[in-house]
């Protein structure tokens, strides 16, 4: 409860207005609370984050689809996890199958490159990446690796930003300052904005590629973005 009332102060302090008039009740599919989602990001998005558990949107899709017809998609299954969200971590503490990896985030298991990471070929069943490719100058380096260290029929759990108005990404290598790149890709730290197209890159890498994302009366359920899907790259 403490970490509950710390969350909706925090929220309170950083824009009061998400608090005035009637906001709909949602459903953290993760923890099973329902109630207020609180606004999370600089700027805010309102009904974002879950006031219990702290997830994000990205987090409860990726839930709704590991959970989906009531089976746990990765039980057994040795995964590694790029960048990885407290909230998922907490979920996978004890899990000798689960392995992190970063450049710069303390804690994780492996210190590295995701466009080289020298771990084995064909060693990982799952590997995960959320919000990682758009921040990676090299993203078709990434994916490559990627696709090397999957097994045969292993998967790749993706999300990224995606201009669905677009069918191509827009990038500029010439955008290096942190002020034209927020202007251009939404974010100081961001390297471009994908388009549709970004299932083809996976597919240039030689992923076979699907899509999941959950009906609209869904999306305002649980709180997630009506823009965002999980892209499921899996390696023949």
């Amino acid at each position: 409860m403490l970490t509950r009332a710390r969350r909706l102060a925090a929220a309170w302090w950083d824009d009061r207005r998400q608090f005035r008039g009637g906001r709909l009740p949602r459903t953290c599919p993760i923890c099973e609370y329902r109630g207020m989602f609180i606004s999370v990001g600089h700027p805010g998005r309102w009904d974002a984050r879950c006031l219990n558990c702290g997830s994000r949107e990205r987090h409860r899709l990726l839930h709704l689809w590991l959970t989906e017809n009531g089976e746990d998609k990765l039980k057994g299954k040795r995964i590694l996890h790029f960048a990885p969200e407290k909230a998922f971590m907490r979920r996978m503490r004890g899990n000798p199958l689960y392995e992190t990896a970063d450049l710069a985030q303390a804690g994780v298991t492996h210190r590295l490159d995701i466009t080289d990471t020298k771990l084995p070929d064909a060693a990982y069943d799952i590997v995960m990446a959320n919000h990682v490719l758009e921040h990676i100058p090299d993203d078709r380096a990434a994916m490559r690796e990627l696709f090397r260290v999957l097994k045969p029929g292993g998967l790749a759990l993706l999300t990224t930003p995606i201009n669905a108005t677009r069918d191509a990404t827009y990038e500029n290598p010439a955008i290096v300052s942190s002020a034209e790149r927020w202007a251009h890709f939404s974010a100081h730290d961001h390297v471009r904005y994908y388009g549709l197209d970004f299932a083809d890159r996976l597919a240039e890498a030689g992923f076979r590629v699907e899509t999941f994302r959950m009906p609209p009366e869904d999306e305002v359920v649980f709180g997630l973005l009506r823009d965002e899907w999980i892209y499921i790259a899996r390696k023949p």
